[in-house]
C-alpha cells in the first residue's frame, strides 16, 4: 500500500485593471500598498516562490519554491498582471511547473483555470466554451504544455460545464465532497448513496458525460482544508503534516489524502502561512512513510475504478448551489447585517443580456472583416500574453481587409471586456457598490463603447434600464442605473 499527500492552492484576484488605462488605480483599502493586487503579492506570490526552510536553530536550510510541490492554479488574469509588474514571480511560477514534473514523474502541477472566473453554470453554452478554450490557451502559452486539470471557479459545477472541459482535452477537475450525490463500482449498476459530504475524499473517480467522454473528479477532504482556511493548522508545520498523516486513517489500499484552499491563505489571510507551508512539505519530502504528489501524477499511478454522480448546479461556497451569483440567497449577508441582496437577481439579468448583445455585435460587425471570427477569437489570449496588445501582429492574415485591423482589435477587447464583467466577484460580496461590481460595470461600460455607433447608443439606453431594477443598500445611490453612471460611465468620460 502506498500514501500519498496532496495540497491544492487556488490562486485568483479579479482584473482590476482600468478598463481605459490598462493600469491600476490606487486603492485606499489596501494601504500601505498601492493597490490589493501589490499587497498580495508582497504577501503570498512572492513569497512562496522562495521561501526559507530553517533548522532548529534558526538558520536557512534551504531556499524553497513551494509551488514545485504543491498543485496550484492560477487566475490568466492575475498571470496577466503579474508577467507585466513582477515578471520574476510570474517566471518563478511558471518554473515551478517545469521543476514539479521532474519530481512527479513529468506530471506537471500547474492545472489551468477557466478564463475570468465565471460561474460556468450559469453561462451559456457558447460562453462555457471560450471560456474554458481561452483558459487552456492560456496555460499553454505560459507553460509550454497541455493542462491535464482545469480548476472550475468557485467549483462551481454541472455537466455541461464538465463537457467543456472534456471536450477541450482536460482530465480532471476538483470538487468539494458535498457535491458528489452517488458512486458505484465500474461495471456495476447500484448507486451507492454519498451525499452530504460523505464520499471517501481519498480515491479518484470518473464521471461519465452525456457525450459519452469522461473526465476524472478528486474531492477535497472539506474538514482538513476548512481547518487550514478558518483553524489552527498552519500555526505548525508539524501541525499541519501530522493531520494530513491523520487522514489516511486505517486504508489498506493506495490512498490519497488532499487538501484545496484558497492559495492567498499562505502568507495573505494567515500571515507567514508560506513558511508553515515549506516545512509542511519537507516533512513529506524528508520521510518515507507518505509521498507528495499532484493530481496528475496520482492519476497516472490509480485511475478511477469507481463512477460518480454529480450533485449539479453547486459550489464550494454557497449552500443553495449557484444563487449566491443571481439571487438573494442569504451568503453574504452576514458581512453587513441588515443588508439584503436582491439587487444580485437584477444585475444577473442586465449583464447576461448585455453578454449576448455584444455576441451579436461581434458576430455582426466581424463577418465582412475577418476571414473565420469564430477562431480568430479562440486564440485571443495569444494576443495578450506577453504583456502587450499584439493584435495588429495577431490580425495579420486573419482579415479579409488589412485596413480593418483597428476595429477588429477594437471587436476583440470588446469580447474579452463582456466576459470580465462576469467574474463571479461581482456578485460575491454584499452591495452593489462594492469595488469589485462597480470594476464589472465599468467592464460593461467598456464594452458597451466599443460597440460603437448606434449599437452603442441602444445598447447603453436599454442596458441602463435593466439595471435600474438593482437597488444599492448604499444610501448615496437611487439605483443601480445611478451608481453605474455616476462610477462607471464618469470614468470613461474623464
Amino acid at each position: 500500500m502506498q500514501r500519498f499527500v496532496c495540497i491544492h492552492g487556488h490562486f485568483y484576484q479579479p482584473p482590476r485593471e482600468d478598463p481605459w488605462t490598462k493600469s491600476l488605480n490606487q486603492e485606499a483599502s489596501a494601504l500601505p500598498f498601492h493597490d490589493w493586487n501589490e499587497r498580495i503579492t508582497s504577501e503570498c506570490y512572492a513569497p512562496n516562490t522562495s521561501s526559507p526552510l530553517t533548522d532548529q536553530a534558526g538558520r536557512t536550510r534551504e531556499t524553497v519554491n513551494n509551488f514545485a510541490w504543491i498543485s496550484y492554479d492560477f487566475g490568466p488574469t492575475l498571470l496577466r498582471w503579474l508577467e507585466l509588474r513582477h515578471p520574476e514571480v510570474h517566471n518563478a511560477i511558471v518554473e515551478a511547473d517545469r521543476a514539479s514534473a521532474k519530481h512527479f514523474g513529468g506530471h506537471g502541477s500547474a492545472m489551468a483555470q477557466v478564463y475570468n472566473h465565471m460561474i460556468m453554470p450559469l453561462a451559456s453554452a457558447t460562453d462555457r466554451r471560450i471560456q474554458t478554450r481561452w483558459g487552456v490557451e492560456d496555460f499553454i502559452q505560459r507553460f509550454g504544455r497541455d493542462p491535464e486539470g482545469m480548476w472550475l471557479p468557485e467549483t462551481a459545477v454541472d455537466l455541461d460545464s464538465l463537457e467543456s472541459l472534456a471536450e477541450s482535452g482536460i482530465k480532471y477537475t476538483i470538487l468539494s465532497p458535498h457535491q458528489a450525490l452517488g458512486v458505484r463500482k465500474e461495471g456495476e449498476t447500484k448507486w451507492t448513496d454519498v451525499s452530504g459530504g460523505r464520499v471517501d475524499p481519498r480515491h479518484p473517480y470518473f464521471c461519465s458525460l452525456p457525450s459519452g467522454r469522461r473526465i476524472s473528479l478528486f474531492f477535497f477532504d472539506r474538514g482538513l482544508s476548512t481547518a487550514i482556511a478558518f483553524g489552527n493548522l498552519l500555526d505548525s508545520g508539524e501541525a499541519f503534516s501530522n493531520a494530513l498523516m491523520g487522514a489516511f486513517g486505517n486504508a489498506k489500499e493506495t490512498s490519497l489524502v488532499n487538501v484545496a484552499s484558497d492559495g492567498e491563505t499562505y502568507g495573505h489571510h494567515r500571515r507567514n502561512g508560506y513558511l508553515t507551508l515549506t516545512e509542511c512539505v519537507a516533512r513529506f519530502r524528508e520521510g518515507n512513510a507518505v509521498t507528495m504528489t499532484n493530481y496528475g501524477a496520482y492519476l497516472s499511478l490509480s485511475p478511477p475504478t469507481h463512477e460518480v454522480k454529480i450533485a449539479e448546479r453547486t459550489s464550494w461556497s454557497c449552500v443553495h448551489g449557484v444563487e449566491r451569483w443571481r439571487s438573494n440567497c442569504g451568503c453574504g449577508s452576514e458581512i453587513h447585517p441588515g443588508y439584503t441582496q436582491e439587487w444580485r437577481s437584477p444585475l444577473r439579468i442586465s449583464l447576461d443580456w448585455l453578454r449576448e448583445q455584444i455576441l451579436r455585435t461581434y458576430a455582426e460587425q466581424t463577418s465582412g472583416i475577418m476571414k473565420d471570427s469564430e477562431a480568430t477569437r479562440d486564440r485571443y489570449p495569444s494576443v495578450m500574453a506577453g504583456g502587450s496588445f499584439k493584435a495588429m501582429r495577431y490580425l495579420r492574415g486573419k482579415l479579409k481587409l488589412a485596413q480593418s485591423e483597428k476595429r477588429a482589435a477594437e471587436l476583440l477587447e470588446m469580447t474579452e471586456c463582456s466576459f470580465l464583467m462576469l467574474a463571479s466577484c461581482a456578485w460575491f460580496w454584499e452591495d452593489l457598490s462594492r469595488m469589485e461590481t462597480v470594476q464589472s460595470l465599468k467592464f460593461a461600460r467598456r464594452a458597451i463603447e466599443l460597440a460603437d455607433g448606434s449599437n452603442e447608443r441602444s445598447l447603453q439606453a436599454e442596458f441602463r434600464r435593466r439595471l435600474s431594477g438593482a437597488k444599492p443598500n448604499d444610501p448615496r445611490f437611487r439605483n443601480g442605473a445611478d451608481l453605474y453612471d455616476r462610477l462607471a460611465v464618469a470614468m470613461s468620460d474623464s
